[in-house]
């Protein structure tokens, strides 16, 4: 491998970057625009993202052409666990198989009381793994990230591997 990554490389990079950037994005909003909270599978979708975004800055920072695709290979490894785990939950959603139980609440206790943070916690939504709260044409968000993701970490894949 040269010293520099080829055109069909960097372009990868880019991708490794701005698939896991864009789809945290979207989660974010979706929670802080949109109210939809989101529930423990739902975190475990955005781990592998953020671990992605690091790869992916670094590649730009390393030295080194292989250590860069190295980098890159493993931000599209990342992206692509992130939409198994996708295709888990979508399929939890749609009753496809059994999921897990557990549920997520949104209550934060600095500073409370006992009380009131009992009072809130009756009051909070409980975000359910196996209930879309959104769709768009049918799929779900974890649909949605399973797609994108899968479908984004090939195109990485074929990018890395491909000669300019």
């Amino acid at each position: 491998m040269t010293a520099i990554l080829n055109a069909s490389q960097r372009r990868a990079r880019i991708l490794a970057l701005l698939v896991p950037a864009a789809l945290l994005a979207g989660a974010w909003s979706f929670q802080l625009i949109g109210h939809l909270y989101p529930c423990e599978m739902c975190h475990w979708q955005r781990w592998p993202h953020y671990g992605a975004l690091v790869l992916a800055v670094l590649s730009f920072v390393a030295g080194g052409a292989r250590t860069k695709a190295t980098l890159v290979a493993g931000a599209a490894a990342l992206i692509a666990i992130s939409g198994l785990i996708g295709i888990f939950h979508a399929g939890v959603e749609y009753h496809w198989w059994q999921g897990i139980t557990a549920c997520t609440m949104t209550i934060s206790g600095a500073g409370r009381s006992t009380d009131a943070m009992l009072k809130d916690l009756l009051a909070a939504p409980i975000v359910r793994c196996d209930s879309a709260q959104w769709t768009l044409f049918g799929v779900s968000l974890a649909g949605w990230n399973a797609a994108v993701s899968l479908v984004g970490a090939g195109v990485i894949g074929w990018l890395l591997r491909r000669r300019a």
